[in-house]
């Protein structure tokens, strides 16, 4: 772990067990074309500069999704950290054929093609964290968890979740982590959280800050935000996402300070 992390507050968590993370993550979405987070980013280099000078700040747990440009978020996370020692989440069953639509589609061959893209958008041979993005209605959430017990992805983890929904995947396959939307001012999850710490799984709250997925700009303060996300369980994996190398290192100062 970076120095520019360390602190007396316990700062990791053992993902399944096997990989220790910085509870403190950068999420990508915000790293494609705009408006509707759709098509690639337009300053490439820069969103590589960037990704990397959060590797450089002990940043170490980096989330995507195929549904993210789409594929251009794991794209230039791929060309960033494909061969860096950090741990890389993408997320599949969801489409994006154009800005303002979303397809669901969690059925055995959609998800495998989007493991075969995710493996070579992202440069790896292994994909650490690949998360079911939203539950099929068409689909069985059973029939999607089982679909990820694939050699190619080393944890299986969930998103936009029910509690039902998960205690049906834990039946078919373990799970790593569940990310769904929770913040200081958004509780509706409480329980989730709580269940998921007393399984030792994960919990990703996306829209730490407040944020519109849609609309940039944190409608929460960042230190009073990531502090009471961080004391709220000792099991959430906080994952602001920024386009400025200048709110990146706010927010890693504000967690500094916590």
């Amino acid at each position: 772990m970076s120095a520019q992390l360390e602190n007396t507050t316990p700062r990791t968590f053992a993902l399944a067990g096997d990989l220790t993370i910085n509870r403190l993550g950068y999420g990508a979405m915000r790293l494609t074309g705009q408006p509707g987070n759709f098509g690639p980013y337009p300053d490439w280099a820069g969103g590589v500069a960037l990704l990397r000078r959060a590797a450089e700040l002990g940043v170490d747990f980096f989330d995507s999704a195929w549904s993210y440009g789409p594929e251009t978020a794991d794209q230039i996370v791929g060309d960033a950290l494909g061969d860096r020692p950090v741990v890389i989440a993408t997320k599949g069953g969801v489409d994006k054929p154009e800005a303002g639509r979303m397809v669901v589609d969690g059925s055995r061959d959609a998800l495998h093609r989007q493991i075969d893209g995710a493996l070579r958008n992202l440069r790896r041979d292994r994909i650490d964290l690949f998360q079911l993005h939203r539950v099929d209605p068409a689909t069985p959430i059973e029939t999607s968890v089982a679909a990820l017990a694939d050699g190619r992805i080393r944890h299986i983890g969930l998103s936009n979740v029910t509690r039902d929904e998960l205690d049906r995947a834990l039946a078919v396959a373990a799970i790593a982590s569940v990310q769904n939307r929770f913040n200081l001012s958004e509780q509706a999850d409480s329980e989730l959280v709580d269940h998921t710490a007393e399984r030792g799984i994960a919990f990703i709250p996306y829209g730490p800050l407040g944020a519109h997925p849609l609309q940039h700009g944190a409608r929460l303060d960042p230190g009073e935000a990531l502090a009471w996300l961080l004391q709220r369980s000792p099991n959430t994996i906080v994952i602001p996402g920024t386009t400025s190398i200048a709110h990146l290192e706010q927010n890693v100062r504000a967690w500094q300070h916590i």
